[in-house]
């Protein structure tokens, strides 16, 4: 196979070749001629200068003022900034920021960009414009509806929406059902950023009921009150004695005694120890 290959080439391909020089041979030479002049001669040096300052024109000059004058640039990136700083590196880039909406959103500080259109590395026209979306603060919630209903449910249902059972008073009521809501200190339907927390009053029961007054003594005084308030009682007189057994504030009497029966709202004297100098508490 390479040996017909060989034998054509030299039979038919290099006579073809041998005699196609010898024709074109008096018009290559004077061109050739021509050629090596002109490359050598002033001409050729001022053209080639000349095409080397076109080009340094057109890239440094020509270019930079179309992609900034009228061409395309890429739009920088301005999330999570301040609206005031974020329009500033929008107008140093050679665009425009405008606030096109404001959204309520715990996971940005009020006044941050969360979102912009176009996004960040979008290739746009000089002077375009980009909208951003600001935070205008944290999510508000309605307050639920608490009253009439148990401690547990009054604290699911906070819970749901992001906030938090507060204090827990105890009141006599002849209206409300034993341990049902009567009252809460922040009123339905207000607005109110997440975490915020509602205190309740509780219904104690009827206050024509027989009370029996609970035990006090060895508690401090800040937990006996809250013991009385609970179940419908009021405080008496605090008398504050000399105890070293005993830590300051903590109850060492009672009168009524622990046991004893009761109407609703009766106070309930309290004989509390006392730190150093004589304390009021009451």
């Amino acid at each position: 196979m390479n040996h017909k290959i060989k034998e054509f080439f030299d039979t038919a391909v290099l006579p073809f070749l041998t005699r196609t020089w010898q024709i074109l041979k008096p018009y290559i030479t004077p061109i050739g001629r021509m050629l090596r002049s002109f490359f050598f001669s002033r001409k050729f040096a001022i053209a080639a200068l000349s095409l080397v300052g076109a080009f340094l024109l057109f890239n440094y000059a020509v270019m930079p003022w179309y992609v900034y004058h009228g061409g395309t640039l890429s739009v920088p990136d301005v999330t999570k900034m301040q609206f005031e700083e974020a329009c500033k590196v929008l107008d140093d880039a050679g665009l425009v920021g405008i606030e096109a909406d404001k959204i309520l959103d715990n996971a940005h500080a009020i006044g941050d960009v969360i979102t912009q259109n176009p996004a960040p590395g979008s290739i746009v026209k000089y002077g375009r414009r980009v909208y951003l979306t600001v935070c205008g603060g944290e999510v508000e919630v309605l307050v639920p509806q608490l009253r009439g209903r148990s401690l547990r449910d009054a604290r699911f249902a906070l819970e749901r929406d992001g906030l938090v059972l507060g204090d827990i008073e105890y009141a006599a009521s002849n209206q409300n059902p034993e341990n049902t809501i009567i009252s809460q200190s922040i009123p339905p339907t207000s607005k109110v950023k997440r975490g915020t927390t509602i205190g309740v009053v509780v219904s104690a029961g009827k206050p024509d009921r027989s009370i029996e007054i609970p035990n006090l003594f060895g508690k401090s005084l800040s937990e006996a009150i809250k013991l009385l308030t609970r179940y419908g009682l009021k405080v008496g007189n605090i008398t504050y004695q000399v105890n070293i057994e005993l830590l300051p504030n903590t109850i060492v009497d009672q009168y009524p005694q622990a046991g004893a029966a009761a109407d609703s709202g009766k106070a309930v004297d309290l004989f509390v120890v006392k730190a150093g100098t004589l304390q009021d508490e009451h």
